[in-house]
């Protein structure tokens, strides 16, 4: 079996219990719920002598990999049957974790409300006319995706699926421009071709990071991303910037980080764009929430895990739709089907 799609993959049984054990990839995830239901629902028939006397058939779905379950069952009834059930269930949970990280995670936001990130007019009125929308993630290693298991699990790709799943007729292609290791001087220099060239109506500005942990000047830094905004802003694009993380490496740097977080939030309001406040987000998850930091910062002390970044770009999706809905863009968006280009 072969499919053009990223979430389709034939698996056996054994294959996707060992993947699903290791945080599933999205491509395992749909057809390890289908086997293993199809595999529950098997077990269940040849547990019943009435299935066997009315001569039911198992689906064709089944004849594959749950028939050879099947066929071990009544082969050694009592103990292979216990076996493969627990096999199954664990299968079935996992799977079902793996699903939910994929979709949503149990990701509250801030208690009382984050600050709005206002509204998103040039992103709004092109979907509303049902043109195409063009986003660029511009940053350094979290806009990479550094410590993700799978590249579908980069904030920006995150993103992207949370964004077709509300806007399913819309043509959204978002664009991953994260270079590691980059801050403020160097993302100034590609600014042109990695993002303005893109012709970009709305661009995710991840920046500071580096600049804490350089010992940059937060000061000459906030200067440059102001500047880096203009050039934005007059391309006609709608803009949210977002801060650094908040982790144990960046914690060492207490004073230098704080100053930093205040100071693009300042630039931010001083030049009317988007802020969303990643380091009190995650600031909030483990003093508020009491998520331990290990739950979305990897080994490292710096880089987020799978959790992490899902839950932050469920986050930024969900302000990104919050304020793109405030013209109701749901009623004008069109009805046909149009292409959609994760990168």
């Amino acid at each position: 079996m072969s499919c053009d799609r990223p979430f389709c993959r034939n698996t056996s049984l054994a294959a996707a219990a060992v993947a699903a054990l290791v945080l599933l990839m999205p491509a395992q995830v749909t057809p390890v719920r289908a086997q293993a239901a199809q595999q529950a629902t098997l077990s269940d028939v040849t547990k019943s002598e009435s299935a066997k006397s009315d001569g039911a058939k198992p689906p064709a779905s089944q004849k594959t990999g749950a028939g050879n379950v099947a066929a071990v069952d009544q082969a050694n009834p009592p103990q292979q049957k216990s076996l493969t059930s627990k096999a199954i269930e664990k299968v079935k949970a996992v799977a079902k974790s793996a699903g939910d990280i994929f979709n949503r995670v149990p990701c509250l936001p801030p208690k009382g409300g984050a600050k709005s990130m206002g509204s998103l007019p040039h992103v709004a009125s092109k979907l509303a006319a049902g043109e195409p929308v063009v986003i660029v993630a511009f940053g350094s290693s979290s806009t990479v995706g550094y410590g993700t298991t799978s590249p579908e699990f980069t904030y920006p790709n995150r993103l992207a699926a949370q964004l077709h799943r509300q806007y399913p007729s819309a043509d959204i292609t978002v664009v991953n421009r994260g270079q590691g290791g980059e801050d403020a001087p160097e993302m100034m220099k590609r600014l042109q071709v990695a993002v303005l060239d893109m012709k970009p109506d709305l661009v995710i500005w991840q920046v500071g990071t580096n600049a804490v942990l350089r010992n940059l000047d937060p000061a000459e830094t906030a200067k440059l991303v102001e500047d880096g905004i203009a050039r934005i802003q007059a391309a006609g694009a709608d803009l949210v910037l977002v801060d650094p993380q908040y982790s144990p490496r960046i914690n060492e740097r207490g004073e230098s980080a704080s100053q930093m977080v205040k100071l693009l939030g300042k630039v931010a309001e001083l030049r009317h764009v988007g802020f969303f406040p990643r380091f009190e987000v995650m600031r909030e998850w483990h003093e508020k929430q009491a998520i331990p930091i290990d739950n979305f910062v990897i080994a490292d002390g710096l880089h987020m895990t799978d959790w992490g970044y899902a839950c932050f770009a469920q986050l930024l999706g969900d302000d990104i739709i919050k304020s793109v809905g405030q013209i109701k863009l749901g009623v004008n968006v069109p009805s046909n089907v149009q292409t959609y280009r994760p990168m």
